[in-house]
């Protein structure tokens, strides 16, 4: 089968791989219809390579067909749509029964003392060939799915993998009061929904970012925008300028271990890239360092006993906080990956004819898996008004 695979920092390929094939009764091998690049992705691109091997399959947001499951599997059949959430979970153990499928107990990478293991993402998560291919082995099937309605297209519904799950635990997360005001920090694909989802609920969303494309792509949907490339680090004081001089109620930090403005950090992440990998194991392990930029901000922004909802992926081991400030404003802090699971109930209804997340315009590209190269340079490089990009394996030209 062809499969989009991790080469070295900056540098993916379309290859050809052996097919997944079933390996333990509880498998369940997909025919892959739609498939997304993700944030998370551009730190494979990027920063995390050292837990990289070349020719590792990338991708962690696929949706498809069932086309053949192991003889433990009972709640799947051939032919079945589903969407395949991007962590592998039991549902049985007590971390997925409290709702916590990230944390599961029969899948935790325990050799990196890291939660459950991720599709596409790399040895720390337990190196299991991702979604960006023809085809995907699902482990512990009859809970890693997510059936879906038959339709005529998979745009609906591809982004429950974990665009729509992370961006809503985000908005729960941050614990914004009736009628209160958020922040949103970073408007890539999490953010831009998770503004949508607040200011479905009612909130009074600003959406913070620098590229214009993606300043006007929040704003066209009726909610507030401020370009932190005008503002500088005026951004607290523009912020509370406009909420009575307290700061917002909340603040998601959407952005994560890459943010703008953090230039020692950037140095120390590229440099880190540049090492030996058994060197750049150890740096990264015991002194690695995120861009904080984006976190710094959140705790400027967020008002007195207010909260801080952490999405964007940080993978530093040596970061300092302010816990002074955190102490002092009496800042409450939650993050973690989305526990995707728990939150297809609230969402599967908002995905009905009415559409008001606007799932089915959502994605910005629509590509061919061959042009993967391509898709990951432009979303690094957030050209091209790039979003979110689709790849559809079963396309021979680009749409």
């Amino acid at each position: 089968m062809q499969a989009v695979t991790w080469q070295g920092r900056r540098k993916v390929a379309v290859e050809s791989v052996p097919d997944p094939r079933i390996e333990k009764p509880t498998d369940a091998i997909i025919e892959v219809t739609s498939t997304g690049i993700c944030g998370s992705d551009l730190h494979l691109y990027e920063v995390l390579g050292p837990y990289m091997h070349a020719g590792d399959v990338l991708g962690h947001e696929p949706m498809g067909r069932i086309i053949e499951t192991g003889s433990a599997v009972t709640n799947l059949s051939r032919g079945d749509r589903v969407v395949i959430p991007f962590q592998i979970s039991c549902g049985d153990c007590v971390m997925c029964r409290d709702g916590l499928s990230t944390q599961c107990e029969t899948t935790q990478v325990r050799e990196y003392g890291c939660g459950a293991a991720l599709f596409g993402y790399s040895e720390l998560y337990g190196r299991v060939p991702g979604g960006q291919a023809e085809y995907l082995r699902v482990p512990h099937a009859d809970f890693t799915h997510i059936k879906v309605p038959e339709g005529p297209d998979d745009d609906r519904f591809v982004y429950l993998s974990d665009v729509l799950p992370t961006a809503w635990q985000a908005v729960e997360y941050a614990a914004v009061p009736p009628g209160g005001s958020l922040t949103v920090l970073g408007l890539g694909p999490i953010g831009d929904m998770a503004c949508r989802i607040a200011a479905h609920r009612g909130y009074r969303v600003i959406g913070v970012d620098l590229v214009p494309e993606r300043l006007d792509r929040v704003a066209r949907r009726g909610i507030e925008v401020i370009d932190v490339g005008a503002v500088g680090n005026d951004l607290g004081d523009v912020i509370r300028d406009r909420t009575d001089g307290r700061g917002t109620d909340a603040v998601i930090d959407a952005v994560g271990m890459e943010a703008h403005g953090s230039p020692v950090a950037s140095f120390a992440q590229r440099a880190a890239a540049l090492l030996p990998d058994a060197v750049a194991h150890r740096v990264m392990d015991f002194a690695g360092v995120d861009r904080l930029a984006a976190l710094e901000a959140a705790v400027d922004i967020v008002r007195r006993g207010g909260t801080i909802s952490v999405i964007g992926v940080y993978g530093g081991m040596a970061d300092p906080l302010p816990m002074r400030v955190l102490f002092d404003k009496q800042i409450q802090l939650r993050m973690g990956q989305a526990n995707v699971k728990r939150w297809i109930d609230p969402i599967m209804p908002l995905l009905d004819d009415g559409d008001p997340l606007g799932v089915d315009d959502f994605a910005t590209h629509r590509l061919p898996l061959a042009s993967a190269p391509e898709a990951y340079r432009t979303f690094q490089e957030k050209s091209d008004g790039a979003v979110k990009i689709l790849l559809d394996p079963r396309a021979d030209a680009v749409a």
